[in-house]
């Protein structure tokens, strides 16, 4: 539907019968306050757009997730941390790939995640990543880093996203195995394998380059490439 832009007697009229709702006021100054300190991090109306063509439940998870980043852009980088984090356990349900996209390795953008309600590791991991960047997080503080995880006493190929509050500070750990946020020391059950971002690819959490990832990793490039249309 088109919009309209009402003259001063109509926007005066309009004032008068329709009462916007207390959530919905502070919801829409949430996202313009959220817009106006983090301009280049997100845009609001494509990430909608891109979530309206994914169905009802990726509306719905964007509408969750601009409101979480809204609110907690005064908050402190942990409390970032654990909303973001809450967020992506809350809303997606562990599957596979093959059960969710009838393939054997799928990496899904944060809105088909949201948009599927489910996903595997790299999934959340993916959508966790992208979000805090949204929130104002530098991608120099995060790295996704697949391990091999001691799961029911056999070690399996996981993947985790680690957050770096200083340079060389021991990493928190966010997972969708473990609810709440770990320093890596606390985490015995995750060896890495290797680690990477945006920026750079690490053979473990070292500082040791292992190349380009947009090279040596395919499905991150595409899966860069999704976000950024979604407007992450």
């Amino acid at each position: 539907m088109a919009r309209v832009r009402p003259d001063a007697r109509q926007a005066a009229t309009a004032e008068s019968s329709v009462v916007c709702s207390p959530s919905l006021a502070r919801l829409l100054c949430l996202l313009l306050l959220c817009t106006v300190l983090s301009p280049r991090a997100w845009d609001v109306d494509r990430m909608l757009r891109a979530a309206q063509s994914q169905g009802p439940l990726a509306v719905s998870g964007a509408r969750a997730l601009q409101a979480t980043i809204a609110a907690t852009l005064s908050l402190d980088e942990s409390a970032r941390l654990v909303a973001i984090n809450d967020l992506f356990n809350s809303r997606v349900a562990f599957a596979t790939d093959q059960e969710v996209w009838g393939q054997a390795d799928y990496w899904a953008s944060p809105l088909e995640v949201l948009g599927k309600g489910r996903g595997d590791c790299e999934d959340y991991v993916i959508g966790k990543y992208f979000a805090l960047l949204a929130a104002g997080l530098p991608s120099a503080r995060l790295r996704l880093v697949y391990v091999r995880a001691l799961i029911g006493g056999v070690a399996q190929a996981h993947m985790v996203l680690a957050y770096y509050p200083q340079p060389g500070a021991e990493p928190l750990i966010l997972d969708n195995l473990v609810s709440d946020i770990r320093i890596a020391s606390r985490r015995p059950d995750l060896e890495p394998v290797f680690s990477f971002n945006s920026d750079g690819l690490w053979q473990g959490v070292g500082a040791q380059s292992a190349g380009d990832p947009l090279a040596r990793l395919s499905r991150w490039r595409d899966v860069l490439a999704k976000a950024r249309a979604e407007g992450f």
